[in-house]
């Protein structure tokens, strides 16, 4: 019975021979076209010629896959893979969000945890464990950050040969339990909500009450709404062009991006409330000479407005009691369970919270024990008295 043949991209034992000049390493190499052909590399001394030879050998291995093999370990193969990352983010496949999402679970907890083992030593068992202690320890949402991240790069080693599967996808699912019912502002809890932000100085002073109105007349995420500047509003036609969102970005500050994706970008027609509640505010905007190319919720300095910031003012102003459970993504939930409860179909409702499938929006969107019946209106009746 005959020798196995040598796994694709390895090499079998160095021998060495003598020449004029020194010394000749040589080997055998199996090559990624699956031939078996002889390396060899010379050198002064028999350490250079070796030297010489492994530093080909790899320069080979790494002709495919960057060098990835199931020797490798985790800490390279995430240098790798981030790499290509950024190269997505640049090219708008990818928000600068997910990079820095990536970036901190990579640095916190997947090269801590696992950056020293090798390619081929992350089974499903090891990587099952790993996720259930980040689960334990930091939550069930950054245990699933975690697994995407862990996902990404040990699928980046599949691809380039380093392993067969990719062991993360056969880890036990996470989850939190049962999840909760989506939940709006009732009719009642609208008003009282705006009441409560026209009360608080702050809030007013961070434009929380007209950017609450503005987030349930279009059911945008808040980052859309304050990206949004005056020439993207059409007084004439009563809507809305959301195309951008508002990011920070490492080095740069606060940047306007494009949507994510192709189904984030649409025009939004405007309930008339919503249109003379943005037409006073454009007023100001003249008055305080602010050009077309500037925001409809400005900072204080009159330029984009941080989200993150936004939203830590948002969870001061609504308190520990009675409202404790808003949040901006409440304004978006409102806007589409009004919208379900006249009968609109999911999806119009998906095309307006800019879904690109429309079971996204009935699953996570739509609150359907709301308490309020008087909505049949929909948003040209979401804050009642207050928008005439």
């Amino acid at each position: 019975m005959g020798r196995p043949p040598l796994e694709v991209g390895t090499h079998g034992a160095i021998r060495f021979l003598r020449s004029t000049s020194g010394w000749i390493a040589r080997t055998l190499f199996r090559d990624f076209d699956g031939y078996t052909k002889q390396v060899e590399r010379s050198g002064k001394t028999k350490g250079e010629a070796e030297r010489n030879l492994k530093r080909a050998l790899k320069e080979r291995a790494g002709s495919v896959g960057d060098g990835v093999t199931s020797e490798s370990r985790i800490n390279e193969v995430a240098a790798l893979w981030f790499a290509d990352v950024r190269l997505d983010v640049e090219a708008g496949k990818k928000s600068p969000g997910t990079e820095e999402t990536y970036s901190s679970i990579l640095e916190r907890h997947v090269l801590p945890g696992l950056g020293e083992l090798r390619v081929r030593e992350v089974t499903v068992a090891r990587a099952d464990r790993f996720l259930g202690a980040i689960s334990s320890s930091a939550g069930v949402p950054t245990a699933k950050s975690a697994r995407s991240v862990l996902s990404g790069l040990l699928g980046y080693a599949a691809r380039h040969g380093a392993i067969g599967t990719n062991p993360v996808r056969d880890t036990r699912p996470l989850s939190t339990g049962r999840s909760k019912e989506p939940r709006a502002l009732t009719a009642e809890e609208r008003a009282l909500w705006l009441a409560q932000l026209e009360a608080d100085e702050k809030a007013v002073r961070w434009d929380l009450p007209d950017l609450s109105r503005f987030m349930m007349a279009t059911g945008i995420r808040v980052g859309e709404a304050l990206a949004l500047y005056w020439e993207d509003v059409d007084f004439a036609e009563a809507a809305v062009a959301i195309d951008y969102t508002v990011v920070r970005r490492k080095g740069k500050g606060l940047v306007r991006k494009p949507t994510k994706t192709a189904a984030g970008e649409r025009l939004l027609p405007l309930p008339s409330w919503a249109v003379a509640m943005l037409a006073a505010r454009h007023r100001v905007a003249l008055e305080e000479s602010h050009p077309a190319s500037s925001p409809v919720f400005p900072s204080t300095e009159g330029g984009l407005r941080d989200p993150s910031n936004t939203l830590r003012v948002l969870r001061e102003a609504r308190g520990s009691e009675g409202f404790a459970w808003v949040t901006s993504h409440v304004f978006r939930k409102t806007a589409a369970t009004v919208l379900d409860e006249a009968g609109l179909s999911a999806r119009v409702i998906a095309d307006q919270l800019g879904h690109a499938r429309p079971s996204m929006t009935q699953d996570v969107y739509l609150g359907r024990r709301i308490t309020s019946r008087d909505t049949a209106a929909v948003l040209e009746d979401i804050l009642g008295k207050q928008s005439t």
